[in-house]
């Protein structure tokens, strides 16, 4: 198995987190420093910062309502709160997939690895949906526009059609399924306008409901079923 891989099922970070890691030198194999692509087996003792992983924790799958001013990251250089300071498991879990600083609600966190590559593949057209408030009037060639697809320059990129709907007078609910970097933001930019507020309610059949920014809980046994079927055929 391919050592990124083989973190990323232990529960210790994504596999590009265990590609960085490997890069920083903070992974070894057998005491001997990792590289990049090594391939382990059962045999190998794998350490990261010096503690050694095992691949056999109980899988736990996390929501969590990420606080603005939260950063989903485990780069400690910039003195930012990280998303993984908010959560207290012996259980070793990483953010699946990602929302910017300045944005807030739900991040899925866990510790299989699989699990999060599948969620974030944008192949599987799996939806998310947010709650967006912008510095202007929302007209309807506005929400027309937005979701017809929307040309980002600086992307080379043309965001898939998606559902958009008013909500109030600066205000919009909108279902993506695919997640390029701020890209609601940039959608909403292309046209002149600017994203004030942006929160995550639904990834898939997991909701946001009424938990509290800052707090989570693991997924109940039927979310967990339920969020698998729709990835099973992936």
């Amino acid at each position: 198995m391919r050592l990124n891989k083989f973190l990323s099922s232990a529960g210790v970070c994504s596999r590009r987190e265990a590609d960085r890691l490997t890069e920083a030198g903070r992974v070894t194999v057998n005491d001997d420093p990792a590289c990049l692509g090594q391939e382990v087996s059962d045999r190998d003792i794998v350490c990261v910062d010096g503690k050694q992983i095992t691949d056999t924790q109980r899988e736990v799958i996390l929501a969590v309502n990420k606080p603005r001013g939260v950063v989903v990251t485990t780069d400690r250089s910039h003195g930012d709160r990280l998303i993984g300071d908010l959560i207290d498991l012996p259980e070793r879990v990483f953010a699946v997939g990602r929302l910017d600083k300045e944005s807030e609600g739900l991040i899925l966190m866990t510790n299989n690895g699989d699990m999060s590559n599948r969620i974030q593949k944008a192949r599987g057209f799996h939806e998310k949906e947010y709650l967006v408030t912008v510095d202007k009037t929302v007209t309807e060639a506005f929400l027309k526009r937005m979701s017809s697809g929307v040309r980002l320059d600086e992307l080379n990129w043309v965001t898939r059609p998606c559902r958009i709907k008013k909500t109030g007078e600066r205000s919009f609910d909108i279902i993506l399924t695919e997640g390029k970097n701020r890209q609601i933001r940039r959608m909403c930019h292309a046209f002149g306008y600017r994203v004030t507020e942006l929160k995550r309610i639904r990834v898939m059949n997991i909701l946001l409901g009424d938990l509290r920014p800052g707090r989570w809980r693991e997924l109940s046994d039927d979310e967990v079923s339920r969020l698998k079927a729709l990835l099973g055929g992936e």
